[in-house]
């Protein structure tokens, strides 16, 4: 099965799956509170915090013009790209402090560059992997010059067409990419769980042999834990200290008790999801004792034929099938047999003949 590594770390189906705490802006402006993030995200169970690596000049141009402001339907509407941006960045000389708190707390950091500059920067920082946001998947150059970088990419596929993802996914492994994970993603900000389209997943999974996830924006955990169900072996969620605090980001956070609750409900269903499997489990071994079998429910002299009044499927399990009822009804009993006592062949004439049988001993 296709898989990524990080660091040692199989990543893919059948294998741990793999939790994100986005921190994004949610930083709100202060080093000391990333660093707070981080050390939440380990103490909720995260495997790796993610950031985002730019500034407002790499994003975009200072100006005023129309097309610079943000339009309805977001939670942004009115303001512009470049005051956003500056707002939310998080400031580069962060990143190898906030490396060492994720290090320190055992956890993974990486971020989602958005320029070659920023692509060169986070290599530099020997950072595991790489993302490509939603956004910039149209990118080929970025795509491409973060898949020359001998490092596994995340790819969020907000928005993308088929063919859009199908070119991305070229792109990076053409480029050199060791490896490219594909991330479910509804890029509005919160997202609907109408419009989460998880069946998506297991359809991407055959599309591009590639392990699948969720970059999850909607206000729950539902669709991040249903994911799981449906193959998802990378969840991201962004990740804050109180969403009730201003900031770009903030609404549609995870705070820490419910980060925490996501990665529980995570690891209970990928262990239910188990494996194939068909027969008892372990656990289930002692509960055969309450199947039905076939009991003497009468006293029966030797020789007597068996009858529906003498013979009925009870619990426990402890004698023939029920599935043998019709071979010893008419039978003849080969001696005294109480009330009480489960069937068994040699209670019955002729009985070795079924007992010799492939498959019919119990």
């Amino acid at each position: 099965m296709p898989e990524l590594v990080v660091r040692g770390r199989r990543i893919g189906t059948g294998h741990r799956v793999y939790v994100i705490a986005e921190i994004s802006a949610n930083h709100q402006g202060s080093l000391a509170r990333a660093e707070e993030l981080v050390g939440l995200a380990a103490d909720a169970g995260a495997d790796a915090v993610k950031i985002q690596t730019y500034t407002a000049d790499t994003m975009t141009i200072d100006s005023d013009a129309e097309p610079f402001r943000i339009g309805e339907g977001t939670l942004w509407s009115g303001r512009r790209l470049y005051e956003l941006y500056e707002e939310a960045a998080t400031p580069w000389e962060w990143h190898e402090p906030l490396m060492q708190v994720a290090a320190d707390a055992g956890l993974d950091l990486f971020s989602t560059p958005f320029d070659r500059s920023s692509v060169d920067f986070l290599v530099q920082l020997d950072v595991p992997l790489l993302k490509i946001a939603s956004f910039e998947l149209v990118d080929h150059a970025l795509v491409a010059y973060a898949g020359s970088q001998d490092r596994p990419l995340l790819i969020s596929t907000g928005m993308a067409t088929a063919e859009e993802i199908d070119a991305a996914v070229h792109v990076a492994l053409e480029s050199g990419a060791p490896g490219v994970a594909l991330l479910r993603c509804n890029s509005a900000y919160p997202a609907s769980p109408e419009e989460m389209d998880l069946r998506s997943i297991p359809d991407m999974a055959e599309r591009w042999k590639v392990p699948v996830g969720l970059s999850d924006h909607t206000l729950g955990t539902a669709a991040a834990v249903a994911s799981v169900a449906l193959g998802a072996s990378v969840i991201e969620k962004h990740f804050t200290l109180d969403r009730a605090e201003p900031g770009p980001d903030s609404a549609f956070s995870l705070e820490p008790d419910e980060f925490r609750t996501l990665v529980r409900e995570v690891r209970e269903v990928e262990a239910a999801l188990g494996e194939v499997r068909y027969g008892p489990s372990e656990r289930e071994k002692p509960s055969l004792a309450f199947r039905r079998s076939l009991f003497v429910v009468r006293d029966v002299r030797a020789g007597e034929v068996f009858t529906e009044d003498d013979v009925r499927s009870i619990r426990p399990g402890d004698g023939l099938a029920p599935r043998h009822l019709t071979a010893v009804i008419g039978r003849r009993a080969t001696r005294d047999v109480a009330r009480g006592t489960p069937l068994a062949w040699d209670l019955v004439e002729g009985g070795d003949a079924h007992a010799n049988g492939p498959g019919t001993s119990s």
